[in-house]
């Protein structure tokens, strides 16, 4: 079964509930079995918009990433980012096929 990733690109506009979203969401990240890849770090937009926070999560398969952000957890840590920040989330199956 191939590993999936969730892909978050965010620019936060508050930093006290961003915070208090990112404290939930990390507890929920251990709970289902994320592994951070990326988090924060110097980044550059190559073509379009940039945005300041940027993040790669691993999990064991595409299943497991929709059950961790679904998960009552993750929803509860959500509700912090509401209005603090926008961004867009993205899951992704890793490929599996033969290399060019």
């Amino acid at each position: 079964m191939p590993k999936a990733y969730i892909i978050a690109r965010v620019t936060v506009n508050d930093p006290d509930s961003y915070a208090e979203y990112a404290k939930g969401a990390f507890q929920a990240m251990r709970k289902y079995g994320a592994r951070i890849l990326a988090r924060g770090g110097k980044a550059e937009a190559l073509e379009g918009e940039a945005r300041a926070r940027n993040v790669i999560l691993e999990f064991e398969s595409y299943e497991q990433a929709k059950v961790y952000f679904n998960s009552p957890e993750y929803q509860a840590a959500k509700k912090h980012r509401a209005g603090g920040a926008v961004g867009e989330f993205v899951v992704v199956e890793a490929f599996e096929g033969e290399q060019p």
